[in-house]
């Protein structure tokens, strides 16, 4: 019996249908290969890797990317390269229900920039599956050309959506001149790839490696010896940062790129199919999460920033301190970070606003540039974000009892949660918005007033103290946890408040909760800004992975995740194990 293939399509995240193939094994049992396909490339290329693999009971899946293959979209192009790892993230959730296969037993292959995707994506969305392999990943793409970075970034901006032909030619991916004349007769191969796309994979794939620490499954990288495509010192880069507590990496030399289409490829292939097996003879232990504050990368980072630095960088950050104390007297967003701290409620308030405000004109100019720093759309993206989730967890809970229950247990102004009440009707959604500090909530309770909201209590509480969310009445089936976590290093007092969550919110109830697992900023936050408390504004990272385990210890399981494409800020949904 051999393999039998079909095609479909499945609804990605933004409802747009992609083509896909699948290929159903002599021997199925609940367990796949999610295979990516290189760049300029379609699904149909993988069909070949698929079958000599040989791993008989094993589903495998391939989607052609957007813009590729039979998918829809303007030809190499997508409105943003994190378009795709929000595809991935898309098809695997789809494989996993449609086929009854739990995300546990998903192995992603990932070829060349569909590498750079699968790790983007294992980077920021922290998935659960058993393990990644990595063919000869494109972090670094050997352009040949001067300064052709910069020069792309200039491109860009004179013309939003420009494009670039591939120079590469089927003699520089393999030596077998079988697979060359396939891959040069395919008319499904687009050669060229718009500019924004190259740049948001070259940015992405550049935190990836720098962080690749926070990424925890097992992975396997294959990189080939004679590559004239890519970078093989930025593949070892990534394998020397990677968290893997099994990581192992393979040099073929000799091979060009395109590794699993090569001439003696069967060394290769066995040891794919060698590491996909022993990966599910083991176990995946992720519990060294729950105590990363302790030890590890991010810890490492976070003692750091807590030292003194070089006295170049003093005198730099000196310098931008000064400024900003200066400039807080013109500006209003800068006012209010030096008055209440830049992470309080009101601050933030301030920056959902997003309406520059200042003396003069000169004022109202400065407070649009702090308003357009960086994080600050981070945040304003997170609401957004935010507000989706939690009006599909207020639905899904709808759905089984009438009215819904909010708990917010550190609030801030309420302003998101307030805008989705507001947006479901009055009295179909009860709400307890809780926070620490009595001025969030006077300016949350006039919100409140102005909207015409009156199933809406605000408490005074500390979202840390666990006898007060345990006696929480009536009790909740959805509870929001945002922008408080990532304010506190330690994973103790993390886990006691998610313990008394857990044990207050209804079984099946709804869990939203927010992380910030990287920031291109954080040395200048920790240097210059002060916090709620007056004192610096260092946060220690934690990885999405870490998060995720410690709700998953409390008794949640994650069910869906946003994130922005700068890959700053997050939002998950987790639901509460009944049992």
């Amino acid at each position: 019996m051999d393999w039998v293939s079909s095609t479909g399509a499945f609804t990605s995240w933004d409802g747009t249908e992609l083509f896909y193939r699948s290929w159903r094994p002599p021997q199925a049992k609940d367990r796949a290969l999610i295979v990516i396909h290189r760049g300029h490339e379609h699904s149909g290329r993988v069909a070949s890797q698929v079958r000599e693999l040989g791993l008989n009971d094993f589903w495998a899946f391939s989607w052609d990317v957007r813009g590729h293959g039979y998918s829809p979209g303007e030809r190499g192009h997508a409105e943003n390269y994190y378009d795709l790892v929000r595809d991935l993230e898309a098809f695997v959730r789809f494989v996993s229900t449609k086929h009854v296969i739990p995300v546990e037993n998903i192995v992603i292959v990932g070829n060349s920039v569909g590498a750079v995707t699968a790790s983007s994506w294992a980077h920021d969305f922290a998935p659960r599956i058993r393990a990644m392999i990595l063919v000869a990943p494109a972090f670094r793409i050997k352009l040949y050309i001067p300064w052709a970075i910069p020069l792309l970034r200039m491109f860009h901006k004179l013309k939003d959506k420009a494009f670039v032909r591939s120079y590469v030619k089927a003699s520089m991916l393999t030596h077998d001149e079988e697979q060359r004349r396939l891959y040069r007769d395919d008319e499904l191969i687009t050669p060229r790839i718009s500019v924004k796309v190259l740049l948001g994979m070259h940015d992405t794939a550049s935190r990836v490696v720098d962080d690749a620490a926070a990424i925890a499954m097992p992975t396997l990288i294959l990189s080939a010896g004679s590559d004239w495509v890519v970078s093989n010192e930025v593949q070892k880069e990534f394998y020397r940062n990677l968290g893997s507590m099994r990581k192992e990496m393979r040099e073929y030399p000799g091979f060009f790129h395109a590794l699993l289409h090569e001439l003696h490829r069967e060394k290769a292939m066995e040891d794919v199919r060698e590491f996909v097996v022993r990966s599910f003879q083991e176990d995946v232990d992720r519990s060294y999460l729950l105590s990363a504050d302790r030890g590890g990368a991010m810890r490492v980072e976070y003692d750091l920033l807590r030292q003194s630095t070089s006295l170049a960088k003093t005198a730099y950050f000196r310098l931008q301190k000064y400024m900003v104390r200066i400039l807080g007297g013109l500006s209003d967003g800068l006012g209010i970070g030096l008055e209440s701290g830049f992470d309080s409620g009101r601050s933030l308030d301030y920056v959902y606003e997003n309406s520059p405000r200042g003396r003069l004109a000169i004022g109202r100019a400065i407070d649009r540039v702090y308003l357009d720093a960086i994080g600050w759309k981070g945040i304003r993206l997170r609401r957004s974000h935010l507000e989706t989730q939690l009006s599909r967890a207020i639905d899904a809970a709808g759905a089984i009892s009438s009215p819904v229950r909010v708990l917010d247990v550190a609030t801030g102004c309420g302003r998101y949660i307030l805008s989705v009440i507001k947006a479901r009707g009055a009295g179909k959604v009860h709400a307890t918005l809780r926070d620490w500090d009595a001025r969030n909530l006077i300016h949350g309770r006039e919100m409140a007033v102005r909207l015409g909201l009156e199933h809406v209590r605000f408490e005074q509480a500390d979202a840390f103290d666990a006898d007060s969310i345990r006696s929480v009445v009536p009790r909740p089936n959805v509870v929001v946890v945002s922008g408080l976590y990532e304010l506190f290093s330690d994973n103790d007092r993390v886990r006691v408040s998610l313990e008394a969550i857990s044990d207050v919110l209804e079984p099946g109830g709804f869990l939203i909760y927010t992380g910030q697992p990287w920031h291109p900023q954080l040395e200048t936050i920790a240097r210059v800004l002060s916090n709620r408390d007056g004192a610096p504004w260092v946060m220690r990272r934690r990885s999405q992975a870490e998060l995720d385990e410690l709700v998953r210890a409390v008794g949640f399981e994650k069910t869906s995740m946003e994130i922005d494409p700068w890959g700053i800020f997050t939002v998950s949904t987790a639901r509460r194990v009944e049992n």
